[in-house]
């Protein structure tokens, strides 16, 4: 397999309303690229939620007395933790500045996904999209291709962050090994790719975090069609030795 990455760039600023499907695909023309059969469009989360409108301003946030007490013991805006706190299923843990919390959607990341860089308004922040998972199918239907959509994720064991995925259409979500021998003949019995958490961390290697470049076209990865979900990932609690 020989994969080709490709940054989108020049993609205009987005903002609530905007048809994110119609300006992936003109600036996908605008840089000489038309997508072939089998191509994959990884994309930020952040565009897709400005594009749907996940946006607060802080200055009409009324923070509760539970996030006033948060925030001064973790040294965050009140208003910043009333938002994580409303975006959360629960809280995971609460050290130092570092809140790591559980989305309704099932992620475990910090600060439930809620994010103040790359927006145009220095009190805005961006949520996470309500449904990742319809928001990748509907880009998907719309431009025709397979679908990734990408937020970054700190990881247990390591230090740094990665691109990961949130929102999947059409590609599937794992290589499945087991059952197969490795080139010495050893039965796999547990080696269960995550292929598309893999491709979400290459794609973001090319769109950067700096370049405004919030989308990459995937080239060359074998996939056939499927239905599939980000649930499929999600580890179950009584499989997580972190919970």
């Amino acid at each position: 397999m020989k994969l080709e990455l490709v940054p989108i760039e020049h993609l205009p600023e987005i903002r609530p309303g905007m048809n994110l499907g119609e300006c992936l695909r003109e600036t996908l023309r605008a840089s000489g690229q038309e997508l072939q059969a089998g191509d994959i469009l990884a994309v930020t989360q952040k565009v897709v939620s400005k594009a749907e409108g996940r946006l607060v301003q802080l200055s009409t946030v009324a923070p509760s007395s539970n996030s006033i007490r948060i925030g001064h013991r973790m040294n965050k805006d009140a208003r910043l933790i009333e938002v994580i706190l409303r975006e959360s299923r629960r809280i995971v843990r609460m050290r130092g500045e570092v809140l790591i919390c559980e989305t309704p959607h099932g992620f475990i990341c910090a600060n439930a996904g809620v994010d103040q860089s790359n927006v145009e308004q220095d009190d805005t922040v961006v949520l996470l999209p309500k449904d990742p998972d319809r928001s990748a199918r509907q880009l998907a239907t719309f431009l025709g291709c397979g679908v990734i959509i990408t937020d970054t994720f700190g990881r247990a064991w390591r230090e740094g962050l990665v691109d990961a995925a949130i929102g999947v259409a059409r590609v599937l979500v794992f290589i499945d090994f087991r059952g197969l021998q490795d080139s010495y003949g050893h039965p796999l019995r547990v080696t269960l790719l995550a292929s598309v958490d893999a491709l979400a961390a290459a794609a973001g290697l090319v769109m950067g975090k700096t370049s405004r470049t919030p989308a990459a076209l995937i080239r060359g990865f074998r996939w056939e069609e499927t239905e599939s979900n980000m649930a499929d990932l999600l580890r179950a609690p009584e499989r997580d030795l972190f919970l």
